[in-house]
């Protein structure tokens, strides 16, 4: 007997993911519960057995804890037996299952294709039926249904005394979907309960379904009583001239399922799509006086019904409205945000502490790590930022940053726009479009002084844990905190200056012609030394607008800026450039001048030999460094934290900075804007 259509071509057709190797149980099971509402049977007289087949085999595995071998019986799931009591496969059920594409039971959405999905996971299908003939005589049908021949030969003989039953016996389980689905009875009934959970709920409820596994028998009632927090909640809606039913539920949040949506079809679970976090403050497990719960909402309707698509995975509905249709047709989102709407009216109660609690993490995090998104939360729809209260400073941070960057766009796109008066305007309507474009970019410039600040505050404090002493004693190396001021081996036009903390050691190092951090002399444009030293930093600022008039000529100025860093609580300094910070960074000015300075543009400069030098050597003031400052004349600073002082035979500025120094000076020179931003200075 063959099913009236091409079988091979339809299965070929017929689209099935690997991980969804339970759904032809699923379908079973569906269609098990159909046959026994078909049988006129209330929910507790209809039974349904599912029966797990596995390989007669032992199989070996290892005690984590001990490692020593122990024997597990229960081999590879291979099959699954489903009986159930109800109407069996009468002539007309008969006559259905062998037509592909059938409409016998479209009135409940079904699309007669359910039996593919038997063959595409399972090798066959063998149906074992027990039924009331047109005659009311008890008759018994047998038949095996496999790709390769289709439907076997069946004919109905006489059942006698046997009760009414069908057993379907689903083997050959494929290995591609074996492998991805679960393994054991447990699972297995958890996932069935959670596909077939819209018949618990629904009015008049489900029949008694049970998992059995060897001796082991689970119940989905129990599973059911379990879960469910309190009875379900429904409600309906009209959708332009479509109704939809909806089921509120609350599960129990050790189910550890996810606030969700599932839309159905035929009685049978479709799609189900996570919401967790598409209403304000629907984030981690809810609470009402029962316990801690899970919301999903079971939506319905007879337009479901019609676009579930052949393999019940997705419905054939268009996701955006579609323009020529939007009066009549509804798309998906129509459908989700009327959902929505109506599971956060359900959930109002619920959600309130969740929202508070949302807000004030949003709130504490801005005044404290993020000033520079201040400005802009007045711009910002409170449901936009009703964040999990739970959220982490990384994600939190990136939401706020994403937030910032869709105002920013909008008002470069506005800014295109602002200068021309549109259409019909009124200068008073004009006026007030340009002005509230001018308070947005107010509020945008004042999130970027904001982020410029807090960025320092930041430095500051990896520079202060930089220079701390380390567990093992020891200090860091200078080309951590080296890198931290300049990034090593770069110059001003290979990085951004923002990866520049030049201002650590003096604000005015932010406005410079050229830089360069661990380069050699002879590879800076602006000398044409030839030497390979390499001055942990130069900075060469030119002027172009003179300051020093001549009575022949105007001449522009220069100076030359050299950084020295050492290593933290180092006290081994010595006469010698090797060993002396100071001696280093004269030698470097030295070299530099002698070099015939230029611009970077490769531009001479007049008097190059007597372009002013200033040299900072930045390190702890040990013994052997305080020594080297007296040696050489250095004044100590009013806190004994630092030396200064002119060498006028390398017309140069000498100033040691310790490190402690070093940053309670930034500190002191930043204090008035992280006061401004709330940000702690000690």
């Amino acid at each position: 007997m063959s099913i009236a259509t091409n079988l091979h071509g339809r299965l070929r057709n017929t689209s099935l993911p690997a991980s969804g190797g339970m759904l032809p149980l699923y379908e079973a099971v569906s269609n098990s519960i159909h046959a026994i509402e078909d049988a006129n049977l209330s929910a507790d007289k209809g039974r349904i057995g599912v029966e797990i087949i596995r390989e007669d085999q032992t199989a070996l595995e290892f005690n984590r804890r001990d490692k020593q071998p122990r024997l597990e019986a229960r081999g590879t799931i291979v099959g699954f037996k489903i009986t159930d009591n109800g109407v069996g496969f009468n002539e007309a059920n008969m006559k259905s299952f062998l037509t592909l594409d059938s409409e016998y039971k479209a009135n409940r959405g079904g699309r007669g294709v359910g039996r593919l999905l038997w063959l595409k996971a399972y090798g066959r299908a063998k149906v074992e039926s027990v039924f009331v003939a047109e005659d009311g005589t008890s008759k018994q049908r047998d038949f095996t249904f496999d790709a390769c021949q289709g439907v076997s030969e069946s004919v109905a003989f006489d059942a006698g005394d046997t009760p009414r039953h069908t057993t379907i016996q689903l083997s050959g389980f494929t290995r591609r979907y074996r492998e991805a689905s679960p393994k054991t009875a447990k699972v297995i009934a958890k996932n069935l309960f959670e596909h077939c959970l819209w018949y618990f709920v629904r009015p008049g409820g489900a029949p008694t379904i049970e998992i059995v596994d060897d001796d082991e028998t689970i119940s989905l009632d129990e599973i059911y009583e379990e879960h469910m927090v309190a009875g379900a909640s429904s409600e309906s809606i009209k959708l332009k001239e479509t109704s939809f039913e909806l089921i509120h539920v609350k599960l129990s949040a050790s189910s550890t399922r996810n606030h969700s949506i599932a839309f159905c079809a035929a009685n049978r679970l479709v799609v189900q799509e996570n919401i967790r976090g598409k209403i304000p403050g629907l984030f981690g497990s809810l609470h009402d006086e029962a316990g801690d719960f899970v919301y999903e909402c079971y939506v319905s309707s007879p337009l479901l019904d019609e676009r579930v698509r052949s393999e019940r995975t997705s419905f054939d509905i268009e996701e955006e409205p579609l323009e020529m249709f939007a009066d009549s047709e509804l798309s998906q989102k129509e459908i989700r945000e009327a959902v929505l709407e109506r599971a956060s009216a359900f959930l109002e109660g619920y959600l309130e502490e969740k929202r508070r609690l949302g807000k004030e993490r949003v709130s504490t995090f801005v005044a404290r790590k993020a000033p520079r998104y201040r400005p802009i939360m007045s711009r910002i729809p409170d449901e936009e930022i009703a964040v999990d209260p739970d959220i982490t400073d990384r994600d939190l941070d990136l939401l706020l940053h994403k937030k910032l960057a869709e105002i920013e766009g909008q008002l470069l796109a506005d800014g295109h726009d602002v200068m021309n008066p549109k259409a019909g305007e009124t200068y008073v309507d004009y006026q007030a479009r340009l002005q509230a474009y001018l308070k947005t970019a107010e509020d945008i410039k004042k999130s970027d002084l904001a982020n410029y600040v807090a960025h320092r505050r930041i430095i500051l404090d990896l520079l202060e844990k930089a220079i701390q002493r380390k567990s093992d004693g020891k200090y860091e190396r200078e080309d951590l905190i080296h890198n931290l001021i300049m990034p090593m081996g770069s110059t001003s036009n290979d990085i951004h200056m923002d990866a520049c903390n030049l201002w650590l050691v003096d604000e005015r190092l932010a406005f410079h012609d050229y830089l360069a951090s661990d380069k050699t002399l002879a590879a800076m444009p602006i000398t044409e030394s030839d030497h390979t030293k390499e001055p942990d930093i130069v900075s060469f600022n030119v002027f172009d607008t003179p300051v020093l008039v001549s009575d022949t000529q105007k001449l522009p100025l220069a100076s030359i800026v050299i950084v020295e860093l050492k290593r933290p609580m180092r006290n081994d300094m010595t006469s010698g450039e090797n060993k002396d910070p100071i001696e280093q960074a004269l030698g470097y000015l030295e070299r530099i001048r002698s070099g015939k300075v230029q611009t970077q543009s490769g531009r001479p400069i007049p008097k190059s030999e007597d372009v002013p030098g200033f040299c900072y050597a930045i390190c702890d003031i040990t013994p052997s460094v305080e020594k080297r400052c007296k040696i050489l004349g250095l004044t100590p600073t009013h806190d004994y934290s630092g030396y200064f002082g002119y060498n006028p035979n390398y017309r140069a500025y000498l100033e040691v900075i310790s490190f402690d120094r070093l940053v309670n000076a930034a500190k002191e020179r930043n204090k008035a804007f992280f006061d401004k931003l709330g940000l702690p200075t000690t």
